[in-house]
């Protein structure tokens, strides 16, 4: 069973950075986490689950959401099994639960706490 733990989030100040890494596990049956693309969503409170960015399986390819362009940028390390979200410029409204998703599977983590406000 593939599991995704999620890490880094903090509180933290406006126009403050946070790096956030989602971890991989578990795999079986000739499944290894390079084979498929992993997403980065958040989850305010009182809002729907929101996607923030894509990276490709060989990490050459990263897309996101508008409200995040030019400020987050998704990374990842195959080699450790590894995700990555370096968040620059944090505003109030990135507050959120952020969770990391492996699609081809549809598993997701628990989600880590990023709050940002002074």
């Amino acid at each position: 069973q593939v599991q995704l733990v999620e890490s880094g989030g903090a509180l933290v100040q406006p126009g403050g950075s946070l790096r956030l890494s989602c971890v991989a596990s578990g795999f079986t049956g000739g499944f290894t986490f390079m084979m498929y693309n992993m997403r980065w969503y958040r989850q305010a409170p009182g809002q729907k689950r929101e996607w923030v960015a894509t990276i490709s399986a060989n990490g050459q390819t990263p897309s996101y959401a508008d409200p995040v362009k030019g400020r987050f940028t998704v990374s990842r390390d195959n080699a450790k099994n590894t995700m990555y979200l370096q968040m620059n410029s944090l505003r109030s409204e990135d507050t959120a639960v952020y969770f990391c998703h492996r699609p081809a599977e549809d598993i997701w983590g628990r989600g880590t706490q990023v709050t940002v406000s002074s």
